[in-house]
């Protein structure tokens, strides 16, 4: 059995604005992300550092751990 080409192509079509919409909303929340760290930043917060640690704080103990050492190895071979 053949799939129907019009089915498909409204199907293609409904999942196409699907994802149009919810990269609207993407970047509607990356804007308001950045405005709180705007206003951290007006408040004296250090938002380079605001950034390392909400990426730490995603990631589970063993990897943050891990990430650690790594930092802690590449600095020491280095002399910093």
């Amino acid at each position: 059995m053949k799939a129907n080409p019009d089915a498909s192509a409204q199907q293609l079509r409904q999942l196409l604005e699907r994802i149009e919409r919810l990269e609207e909303e993407k970047a509607g929340i990356a804007g308001d992300i950045n405005d709180v760290y705007a206003e951290a930043k007006s408040t004296g917060f250090d938002v380079k550092t605001m950034r390392t640690i909400v990426k730490l704080r995603r990631m589970d103990k063993h990897h943050r751990e891990e990430a650690a050492a790594f930092l802690e190895t590449y600095t020491s071979a280095l002399g910093l």
